[in-house]
């Protein structure tokens, strides 16, 4: 199963790299101007997002490290750069946690009492199964922004984006 698992990630890191590709050419005050009513406000904001969502359940909460994270800052200089570096550090974490859960896929994660307002218990295959359907569910808000912004992107629906 862990090969599986590793196969699909890279996929989805393949397709994360389109769309670095298509965000680098569109302008950095685009990527910081608010869309109401989408992801979190901007597409610099959205994409930010997923990068903290990835910390916080598979760093934050498999390695029980609740009051280690932080959210990342995300001003009007941020760039796509900035994103693709936060990026690596996900990679590194995702294969962090794919070496340390390997055989324990179905086995649950408890926390203590200071999960106030979180689950208690989470296997891992949820919580990566869980940030990956996030990722791609703000994918689609980011590219739907981008519309909106008169940018369409590249057409990616063939498989997600793997064969262009």
């Amino acid at each position: 199963m862990l090969d599986v698992l590793r196969q699909q990630y890279d996929w989805i890191r393949s397709v994360r790299q389109n769309m670095f590709t298509f965000l680098e050419e569109l302008p950095l005050q685009l990527l910081h101007r608010p869309v109401p009513d989408f992801g979190h406000g901007t597409i610099m904001r959205t994409h930010a997002h997923v990068v903290d969502c990835y910390r916080f359940w598979l760093g934050s909460f498999a390695f029980k490290k609740l009051n280690e994270h932080r959210d990342i800052s995300v001003t009007e200089r941020v760039d796509v750069k900035y994103v693709r570096e936060r990026f690596t550090e996900v990679d590194e974490l995702v294969q962090r946690f794919l070496d340390e859960y390997s055989d324990r896929w179905s086995e649950s994660i408890e926390q203590d009492e200071s999960w106030k307002g979180y689950p208690k218990t989470a296997t891992p295959l949820l919580l990566l199964t869980h940030v990956e359907k996030h990722e791609f569910h703000h994918k689609g808000q980011i590219v739907t922004m981008a519309r909106h912004l008169g940018c369409p992107p590249p057409s990616d629906d063939r498989l997600g984006g793997l064969f262009i």
